[in-house]
């Protein structure tokens, strides 16, 4: 696969950008929008700007970038090589006129089609309170891979999923051990790895990566769901398999005066 090939999206797909947004409930702040970004294109390091600034730089496969705190409007994302020169060029991935709601939260994924292409797919994040004593998982294929199934303690809780969809449900809090196979099948294609699943988060798991570089799964956790958020629920990841946090990554928000950014390296775990 030519890993360079540019790609830009169709005004449908851009079109999904804003649906996708407009679905996540609207929140306490009424200016804003919270977006997360996660790189799962392998080998690729990108440079990733909205509205011709920098938005994230040296951009690393299996890294995630937030959650940015976002004034909501309309942004126009493009995906370059890393250390692009103020990108010039013709960008790997673009996408324009993306509307960003006030109260939004998203996450925008990088990552392979099942064909192995290049894609920008954008996945509305669940912020609604979760039952006492329970968390929410949410699972998202974005691998170059076909159908799978995602299990949990062996049992089958997401069959047949396809990229680059998703399957959410509700568990008792604690920790669960799961795994992906090729749907209809017992092969294992990625885990097993424990989840510490705490009560009233939501923790997205993502499938990525390709048959060539290796699958993995990813971890993003939004707290404060226990009840009625007071402001707009944030988001962490850590390392699947022990959790322990690695530097932050340092990002630039558009030059906007009061933008809060973070960065932490996303959750790994290669089989």
């Amino acid at each position: 696969m030519d890993k360079t090939r540019p790609i830009a999206l169709t005004a449908g797909t851009a079109g999904a950008f804003a649906l996708l947004f407009s679905a996540t409930p609207a929140l306490a702040d009424s200016h804003t929008a919270t977006v997360s970004v996660l790189h799962a294109i392998p080998d690729t390091p990108v440079d990733v700007y909205a509205n011709g600034e920098r938005l994230i730089d040296d951009f690393a496969p299996g890294t995630l970038a937030g959650p940015l705190e976002l004034p909501a409007g309309d942004y126009d994302l493009a995906v370059f090589p890393a250390d692009a020169a103020d990108a010039s060029g013709t960008p790997l991935l673009s996408a324009t006129d993306v509307a960003v709601p006030a109260g939004a939260n998203a996450t925008v994924v990088a990552h392979l089609t099942e064909a192995g292409e290049p894609a920008l797919t954008p996945f509305a994040n669940d912020t609604s309170a979760v039952p006492a004593g329970q968390a929410r998982v949410t699972v998202r294929h974005t691998a170059a891979a076909p159908a799978v199934d995602v299990r949990a303690g062996g049992e089958v809780v997401a069959p047949g999923l396809t990229n680059p969809n998703e399957a959410t449900l509700e568990v008792p809090a604690g920790t669960i051990t799961a795994d992906v196979t090729l749907a209809g099948t017992d092969t294992v294609a990625i885990g097993p790895a424990d989840l510490a699943l705490e009560e009233g988060t939501s923790t997205i798991v993502y499938a990525w990566g390709s048959g060539d570089a290796g699958y993995e799964l990813a971890t993003q956790t939004i707290t404060g769901l226990h009840s009625s958020p007071s402001g707009v629920p944030g988001g962490s990841a850590g390392l699947v398999d022990d959790g322990l946090p690695l530097p932050l990554v340092g990002l630039s928000v558009l030059g906007l005066a009061g933008a809060a950014v973070a960065g932490r390296r996303l959750v790994t775990s290669r089989v």
